[in-house]
């Protein structure tokens, strides 16, 4: 049976940088899920990706932009929006702003 986990907080720095959340010396802290705060300035994008198996979630917390979801029409994003990604859908967050657009994602595995 593996060990009990134990509750937590973190700091969000505002460096301009990707900053993981729930790993800490290379380990995750948490059962599954994982999440970090991605940083993107103006023109900046994330990169197509796809989360596999697992669903994400991400919370804007500063700029504009769009998600470029497969099979969709682009999906506003920014300050004060949460956008749902389901599994195993090709995704790519693009900064059409003029300020840095910021976010924090969760990805949990599905059961």
């Amino acid at each position: 049976m593996s060990e009990k986990k134990q509750a937590f907080s973190v700091e969000l720095h505002d460096t301009g940088h990707y900053q993981s959340l729930f790993k800490k010396d290379g380990q995750l802290l948490t059962c599954g899920m994982h999440s970090g705060r991605v940083f993107l300035r103006p023109g900046q994008e994330c990169g197509l990706h796809n989360t596999e198996d697992k669903e994400e979630m991400l919370v804007f917390l500063t700029g504009a932009g769009i998600a470029e979801v497969e099979n969709q029409q682009p999906i506003e994003v920014g300050v004060g929006k949460v956008l749902y990604m389901p599994p195993r859908t090709d995704h790519n967050i693009k900064n059409t702003g003029q300020e840095p657009l910021s976010y924090v994602f969760c990805v949990v595995p599905l059961k």
